[in-house]
Order: structure tokens, then C-alpha cells, then sequence
């Protein structure tokens, strides 16, 4: 009979700590982005004078560099890992808002489990990502968006699309990356969507929304103090409606919306932004057709666009957004100039050379690993006047 001994490296010091959590390795749907948005939250934790703690298992990211954090644990972003770590370090609190999707489906066990989110609260971070709670909140305030409905089983999906009417989207709750979503124009490809989501993900609560056909996206990225509200940047995409946010060409500022569109598009944001009562990021994206504006959804978190805003403009926002979440600044505190002469396009970047077989059309599914940035002087650009021309033939 052996004796087994376990040991501990983790000394826990004295000092007021917060835990940041990663993003996990990076894969088709969730790419890099995530990582700048956490090194930069570990930074503006120090300013603060708390001692930062970086929880992420991925050796290529920067955040776990061993000289980023005050301390690093190299472990999955999963709950068994997590709650360990906060039962030896009694942190503050938690940041979920900086490591994208992965951070934040795990807001609900640690609120459960008596520890402090630090910015938005769960609940209302839940609002946003529960469809019809959403929906719910977008009819209070009177903002429009497209009909949906929710299911549990394919009979319930093809009641509900026949309500809200085809072609509809069809998707997963709580996914990363728009998994194993689809847009279906009948009943039998959606009973065959519904089955293989099903499959996937036994159990989940299907959402299907009316698809807003030949209308175009927008996004905006902003934080919020509970006082002010400041717009991070306003982007367009190229590509129609349809294709997922991650794949699409972004430009910033926004370069064909009218400004009663890109008025409204700030009006609902900051109506939205209240709502919720948000502590820090929040990222929505709209649909315009016929010039009207329809919010899709919103995500209480860094997006993947925050890093993309932050380079293209030259401001620290998530510097800003994290000193907004642990509540030791407010946006009025900080000076902030946007330096960006022309234009700055977001280019997906896709790995679609080492995974030959795979079906490279683009959809609601996102599949880029990436993404880039590309500066341009004006519109008369020919890289931008491509894409132009390349998103006109998609609509023909």
C-alpha cells in the first residue's frame, strides 16, 4: 500500500485579487481576439493595485506569458478547475466579459456558487443571451427585431417557423462561433437541421428566427458605467445577411448607412446598454432593410471586433472597459481621441489550407480563426471597391 502525497505550488499571498478567465485553445469559431482583450484586462487589474490572476490553458497566447499576470494557472477554463482555484485564492471577483463565449457560459456556476462577477451581473448578461428573454426586453423598449420563437423538438420547430414565417434561422442557445447554425427555407430541411442539432447537443433549446432576407449588417461595440455611455466604433460589414459576423469584411467607420441609421443604431445601443444595467462591454448587431434597423442580438462581453476598434482607433478601451467593471473609473476619466485617418477594414483570416475538405462556403457558421486588420485612405480604394463588387454579385 502506497502513501500518497500531494503538494501545493500556489502560495496565496495577502493582496486583494481578481481572476480573469481565458478564452481556452483557439478553434474554428474563436480565434485570437480574445487574448488581447485579456492581456489588457490583467494590466488595467494591476493599475488598479489588485493583484491579477490569469486562469487559460493556451501556450499561444500572450495572457499566459509567465510575466503578464501576477499569477498564472495553466489549466482548462472549465468549472471543476475554476472552483478549486477560487476556494485557495478568495479572489474579489471574477472577470467573464474579457475571454469571450468559453468565460462566459461559466458566469451562471459562479454566481451559483457565491462568487462576485465583477461588471454585469448574470442575470443580466442571461437576459441578453436567453433569445426570449431578449426579445422580451427589445418589445419593452420598443426596438424593433425579427420574429422568433423557441423549440424542443422538430414538430415544435416547424410550428414555429410556420408562424414566424420562412426562411428562418436556426441555432443552438449559448453557442460559440454559431455553431451548428443553418438557414432553412422548408419544412424537411429544417426537421433534418433540428435533428442534427439535436444530436450535437441533446437537449437544447432551439431558437428560430424569421432571416431578414437582402438586408444589411451592422455592429456596435460600446462600454457603459451606469452613467455614461460611449460608442467604441460603429462598423459596417460588406457581405449580406447571412453570413456570420466573424467571416465578414467589417469596416470602420461605417460607409453606406445613412446617419438616421447609424442615430438609430446608437439610440437602441444605449437603450439596451441601460436595460441591462451594464458594467463594462457590450456588443450588439443589427440588420437594416428598407431603412429600418432591427437588433439581432447583443453580447455582454468583449467581441471579437473590441481589439480591431481598440488598434484601428488608437484607445485603450479595454483598459478602460476593465477599469469600468471593477468600478475604480468611469468613462468621464479618461480622454478619449480617435486617431484613424480613412478607413479600417476587418479581414477574417481562414485555415482553409490545412483542413482541405472542408466545405469553405460561408454561412451563419462561423469559420474563420482570425482576423486582420487593413488600412484604407478613401472608398475608391481597389482592395475595398473588390469586395464591393464581390458582395454585388452575391445579392444578383
Amino acid at each position: 500500500m502506497s502513501n500518497t502525497i500531494s503538494s501545493n505550488e500556489s502560495i496565496p499571498s495577502s493582496k486583494k485579487k481578481i481572476i480573469v478567465l481565458g478564452s481556452g485553445p483557439n478553434r474554428i469559431g474563436q480565434g485570437i481576439e480574445f487574448d488581447y482583450c485579456c492581456v489588457h484586462g490583467l494590466l488595467a487589474i494591476k493599475e488598479s493595485g489588485y493583484e491579477a490572476i490569469m486562469v487559460n490553458c493556451n501556450p499561444e497566447t500572450v495572457s499566459t506569458d509567465f510575466d503578464i499576470a501576477d499569477k498564472l494557472y495553466f489549466e482548462p477554463v472549465f468549472w471543476e478547475n475554476i472552483k478549486e482555484i477560487i476556494d485557495l485564492e478568495k479572489p474579489e471577483g471574477v472577470i467573464v466579459q474579457l475571454g469571450g463565449q468559453t468565460a462566459l457560459k461559466l458566469a451562471k456556476n459562479l454566481t451559483e456558487y457565491g462568487v462576485k462577477i465583477i461588471g454585469t451581473s448574470f442575470d443580466n448578461m442571461d437576459i441578453a443571451e436567453d433569445r426570449g428573454r431578449f426579445s422580451d426586453l427589445l418589445k419593452e423598449l420598443e426596438i424593433p427585431y425579427p420574429e422568433y420563437g423557441s423549440a424542443f423538438t422538430a414538430d415544435e420547430a416547424i410550428e414555429v417557423a410556420n408562424k414566424v414565417g420562412y426562411p428562418v434561422l436556426v441555432r443552438p442557445s449559448y453557442v460559440l462561433g454559431g455553431q451548428k447554425m443553418k438557414i432553412v427555407l422548408n419544412d424537411e430541411d429544417l426537421e433534418t437541421a433540428v435533428v442534427d442539432l439535436l444530436n450535437f447537443i441533446p437537449g437544447n433549446h432551439i431558437l428560430i428566427d424569421h432571416f431578414l432576407e437582402r438586408c444589411q449588417e451592422a455592429e456596435i461595440d460600446a462600454i457603459y458605467d451606469g452613467e455614461s455611455f460611449c460608442i467604441m466604433g460603429s462598423m459596417e460589414h460588406i457581405e449580406p445577411a447571412g453570413i456570420h459576423s466573424g467571416d465578414s469584411n467589417s469596416v470602420l467607420p461605417a460607409f453606406n448607412l445613412t446617419p438616421l441609421e447609424l442615430d438609430t443604431m446608437a439610440i437602441y445601443a444605449e437603450k439596451i446598454a441601460k436595460a441591462l444595467n451594464i458594467q463594462g462591454l457590450i456588443n450588439i448587431q443589427y440588420a437594416i432593410k428598407d431603412g429600418k434597423v432591427y437588433v439581432i442580438e447583443a453580447n455582454p462581453r468583449a467581441s471579437r471586433t473590441t481589439p480591431f476598434i481598440s488598434k484601428a482607433y488608437q484607445v485603450p478601451f479595454l483598459n478602460i472597459a476593465t477599469k469600468v467593471m471593477l468600478g475604480s473609473a468611469k468613462i468621464k476619466d479618461f480622454k478619449i481621441e480617435r486617431k484613424l485617418e480613412g478607413f479600417a477594414i476587418k479581414e477574417p483570416v481562414f485555415s482553409f489550407n490545412k483542413f482541405p475538405k472542408v466545405n469553405k462556403e460561408l454561412g451563419p457558421e462561423m469559420k474563420s480563426t482570425g482576423e486582420a486588420i487593413r488600412f484604407i485612405k478613401d472608398l475608391r480604394d481597389p482592395y475595398f471597391r473588390t469586395l464591393v463588387r464581390e458582395r454585388s454579385m452575391l445579392l444578383s
